[in-house]
């Protein structure tokens, strides 16, 4: 047990001096005796120290002992830290929002040291909320193994010290050092996992970990070393609707019923007023993933110590993060025009369907795309440190460090992801469901019983992705501090290189059975096993939802689909949908001063300081432009053989002046006050700062109302720039007991929104609104047939091709287009009738997303924490809460036609973690919860807004000492199950619903 005394006091002000870089500076060359720290409680101890004794906000974590960090994963510790809240991946912490900023905006340093960033997944297919493309300045934590890590200290006010980059806080993770632990220490430990999530690999998984430590007795040098390996396997069933398509009744016609005759159109209950916003979804999908992981980190660190007045050190860090993921879907589109027979409206504000009822007059299919996803996630980092004690007074050091962050693709031919559309081309009508809070969906099928098997089913469309980032790092600093009486002067510079290359290759869709999916039954029985959907869901009721789905390895269906379709390939496109590189180059000087007094009679710390930094930025992206859209069939666009390579290039520079003011006062020995006033800046995000536009998307005619979308950057962007104001009164009543209270406000400028221009792109031309389509929509209107997309794309097809009429007398029995089913299979999946723009053909005006500077904005809020034991009984909590509030909103019933700009990630959170240590034992029990929160704006054509739902999740954790050297440990990870849901702009518009479960694991260590 930890007993705060005057002598560990100094041990912790020296470790939590006035920098996010403590070791850094220099510190007194005086003998301290050993303070020995082992347990929960002592642990909490030696945080709540570091708050008191900092100056400035900090709030900090440690390990209970060497390699006894309190969570398995570094995230999940974070989110008990008064005002912090985590992103969640597959269930498991990967990223930090504080105060309300999200991951890009805070600062990870590594001992100080600036960290590489960037997770690419997926292929940046998008089919999921998991899938990314390009890159960030998030740092994400499930890289990382707590076991190597001796604390984290979460730096929630600036100094001028410190590296900028964190507007909502710096977070400073720090590793072991062997001339901190004289002599020989190890700990070698062994966990079994057991995800309660994972289907259909291993129940059980392993974890091993070992540190050890060495200095010798004359403390003049030392090595460390540590290791840890794990593997996971896990899974997670979920909901997906790619998108819901927000318009005004009486002018926008989403369900395409403007040129369906009067008699076939569909019953709409309970319709919208004139002018109300209403909604329609483009699809909605089940999925199932599955998922194994494994995890290697490394640590070697060296030090030398050959005088009393220098101390060298060289430290190694090796993170490799291996992902591959299995993943199916069921999934329904909404076909629209005359397909559509009745709408059920809500009463919402933005009436939302209830249910949407579709017939056919021939069949359509339910898919069954099976997707295969690789990844691997690669830190390394060598640093060199060297601290120089000049004279009892002056102390220089100076650090240098090169570090990189690769998410490289490790799929077939470097896919990141591989994607084969299957589907069974049997359904003749169907329903999808809105009124539960699981949507359900419901059809009937040409087949006796809707009983599919394997042999109705068959390949649709391939897709094969890659996508990657290295993100690149070399920091040099050098730091001095002159101490005088009652105070110190620090003073340095900094030079840091940062290269961000990130690429996307096109997304080109390889035609096997087509759309249609012309032959079902293709692929043998044994390569496709018939699953029960509902069984995959522990918490969502799929309700009267069909249960048949099917589940297939992606690469080995794609390896035999392409013995059927040569023409096809397991290869990703040659060409890049973008391939950017950015590099900033940054300098940095900065001075401060501390001063020690007194104001009647109470103790008073002033730090004062200003910093200097200049930034240029070099932009250049390499452009494969694509020529069109190539229009695949009624709503199916893909982009057109990319042409050759362009380079687009752009360049930009900024700087900023920092100031920053820390003042405490001792009003008690118990008593602390606090204010501090500091100006920060975070820069934008990777994927803001790029050059040319990209990601060019269709759902449908432009003639029916739909509407391109398109992506740009802008690499102009000036970064956040923030005024934070603190003001905070401490309470330490007791050896380990506190209450504190803090207000803040952050004033930022230059936010970062996404606006949205009408803009042509490469000279791309629009065939779906073009003479063509007009000449087709005038012959189905003197037809007396609908003109939606479905009939439309057809008619085009057969005014090019007529030979389909004289050649298919059977499928045209009365010489002309009658939209039969049969009709418009022949036109929309005959190779080579694909429609691509002409001369003539107007140029396709893309509704495109770029980045701006467009706001101004006030984020304030509240932190109150408190930490109480009771007495010798062991028992003890700490509880948090934290209000955050912002002065800007998204407006939910603001037109899809406007840009919006609203804060991002504020909610408020809450901490309660019961502790019990006595007797060897060790227990936690810990309930977190955040409150609902915007997550991302102006999505998709109808510029909606994305929230995530209210979350609270509990964990346990128990230990027992069976002997000095021997301890058991049992932990349970959401033990309740809790599940994540994100919805657009009410709660019924589900965007994505994840099932998760609980993560179990029993342990044993050893310490020598």
């Amino acid at each position: 047990m930890f007993k705060r005394t005057k002598l560990s006091g100094a041990v912790v002000a020296a470790i939590a001096s006035m920098t996010c870089a403590p070791h850094l500076l220099a510190q007194e060359n005086t003998t301290l005796e050993e303070v020995t720290v082992t347990g929960i409680r002592a642990s909490m101890d030696r945080a709540m120290d570091i708050k008191r004794d900092s100056t400035g906000v900090v709030d900090a974590i440690s390990a209970e002992d060497m390699g006894k960090f309190p969570d398995t994963n570094l995230a999940e510790s974070l989110q008990r830290i008064t005002g912090v809240s985590i992103n969640r991946v597959n269930g498991e912490g990967a990223e930090v929002t504080v105060r309300g900023f999200g991951p890009d905006n805070n600062m990870v340093t590594l001992n100080g040291r600036t960290m590489p960033t960037g997770t690419t997944y997926g292929g940046g297919s998008g089919a999921d909320g998991t899938t990314r493309a390009a890159a960030s300045r998030a740092f994400n934590f499930a890289n990382l193994a707590s076991e190597n890590v001796s604390g984290v200290e979460v730096y929630k006010t600036s100094k001028a010290n410190v590296a900028t980059g964190g507007i909502g806080a710096t977070i400073n993770i720090n590793t072991m050092r062997p001339l901190d632990n004289p002599g020989l220490t190890a700990n070698v430990g062994v966990k079994a996992v057991a995800d309660t999530t994972n289907r259909y690999n291993d129940d059980i998984t392993p974890e091993f970990s070992g540190i050890v430590s060495f200095a010798n007795e004359e403390e003049t040098w030392g090595a460390a070393l540590a290791l840890s390996h794990q593997q996971r396997d896990s899974g997670y069933s979920g909901v997906t609707v790619n998108n819901w398509n927000i318009g005004v009744w009486g002018e926008d016609d989403l369900y395409n019923q403007g040129g369906v005759p009067d008699a076939d159109k569909a019953e709409i209950v309970n319709a919208p007023q004139d002018g109300q916003l209403y909604a329609r979804p483009n699809d909605f999908r089940y999925a199932f993933s599955d998922t194994q992981r494994e995890r290697l980190n490394g640590q070697l660190t060296l030090q030398f110590k050959p005088t009393e007045k220098i101390t060298a050190t060289v430290d190694y860090l090796y993170a490799d993060n291996d992902i591959e993921e299995h993943r199916g879907e069921v999934a329904n589109w909404i076909q629209n025009g005359s397909n559509v027979a009745r709408v059920v409206f809500d009463d919402s504000e933005i009436a939302t369907p209830l249910s949407i009822t579709e017939a056919y007059g021939g069949t359509v299919d339910v898919g069954y795309e099976q997707q295969y996803r690789s990844q691997s996630n690669t830190l390394d980092s060598l640093g060199l440190n060297v601290e120089f004690e000049v004279n009892d007074s002056l102390t220089l050091a100076f650090d240098v460090h090169d570090s990189s962050m690769e998410s490289l693709p490790t799929g077939p031919d470097r896919a990141g992801e591989v994607a084969i559309g299957l589907g069974s081309p049997t359904v003749t009508g169907k329903t999808l469901d809105f009124t539960g809070t699981t949507p359900q969906y419901g059809y009937s099928t040409s087949v006796p019983g809707n009983a599919l098997t394997a042999e109705h089913v068959g390949s649709s469309i391939l897709r094969v992705r890659g996508a990657g980032s290295v993100n690149d790092i070399t920091q040099a600093k050098f730091d001095g501090s002159f101490e005088f009486d009652n105070g110190r002067f620090d003073f340095g510079v900094e030079t840091r290189q940062m290269e961000m290359s990130a690429y996307q290759t096109s997304g080109v869709n390889q035609a096997l059975g087509n759309w249609g999916i012309a032959n079902p039954g293709e692929f043998p029985a044994d390569m496709l096993d018939v699953i029960n959907v509902a069984s995959q869901f522990e918490d969502f009721n799929t309700g009267s939802s069909p249960v048949t789905g099917f589940r297939g390895d992606a690469v080995e269906l794609t390896r035999y689909a392409n013995t059927l379709y040569p023409g096809t390939c397991l290869c990703v496109s040659d060409t890049n949908s973008f391939n950017d590189t950015l590099e900033e180059d940054t300098a940095a000087a900065y001075f401060q001063v501390g001063l020690n007094s007194e104001l009647a009679d109470m103790p008073v710390n002033f730090l004062a300081g200003v910093r200097y930094e200049t930034t240029d930025v070099d932009s250049q992206s390499l452009v494969n432009p694509i020529p069109y859209l190539v229009w695949e069939n009624n709503n199916d666009f893909s982009p057109g053989a990319a042409g050759d390579q362009q380079t687009w290039a752009d360049k930009a520079s900024y700087d900023n002046l920092l100031p920053s003011l820390d003042f405490d006062i001792q009003f008690t020995e118990d008593l602390v006050g606090r204010f501090s006033y500091s100006k920060s800046i975070a820069r934008a995000g990777y994927s803001d700062l790029k050059v040319a536009p990209g990601n060019f998307a269709l759902d449908g005619s432009t003639r029916n109302g739909a509407i391109p979308t398109a992506t740009s950057a802008n690499p102009g962007l000036l970064p956040l720039e923030s005024n934070n104001l603190d003001l905070s009164v401490e309470w330490y009543y007791g050896d380990s007991s506190y209450v504190s209270l803090g207000f803040f406000e952050k004033r930022v400028d230059n936010f970062i929104g996404t606006g949205q221009e009408d803009e042509t792109h490469f000279g791309i031309l629009d065939q779906t609104s073009g003479p063509r389509a007009q000449a087709a929509a005038a012959e189905l209107d003197a037809l007396g047939l609908a003109t939606d997309d479905t009939n439309l794309y057809a008619m085009v097809v057969l005014m090019e091709h007529p030979e389909a009429i004289t050649d298919n007398p059977d499928v045209f029995p009365n010489g002309v287009f009658e939209g039969t089913n049969e009709q418009l299979l022949l036109l929309g999946e005959t190779d080579g009738w694909d429609v691509i723009p002409e001369s003539g053909d107007p140029e396709m005006v893309f509704r495109t997303s770029k980045p701006i500077n467009n706001r101004e904005a006030k984020i304030h809020g509240a932190e109150l924490a408190a930490q109480h034991f009771f007495g010798e009984t062991g028992f003890g909590v700490q509880a948090n809460y934290t209000i955050v509030r912002g002065d800007v909103g998204f407006d939910n019933l603001g037109l899809p036609t406007e840009n919006q700009f609203a804060l991002t990630g504020l909610s408020d959170t809450a901490n309660v973690v019961l502790v019990y240590e006595n007797f060897g034992l060790q227990a936690r029990l810990a309930y977190n919860w955040r409150d609902k929160f915007l997550t991302a704006t102006n999505q998709g054509s109808s510029r909606n807004p994305r929230y995530v739902d209210t979350f609270s999740q509990i964990d346990l954790s128990v230990g027992y000492d069976l002997t000095d050297q021997i301890a058991l440990s049992f932990e349970g990870i959401n033990i309740t199950g809790e599940d994540i849901t994100e919805y657009n702009r009410n709660e019924r518009m589900v965007r994505y619903m994840d099932d998760l479960g609980a993560r179990y694991q029993l342990g044993a260590s050893y310490k020598f």
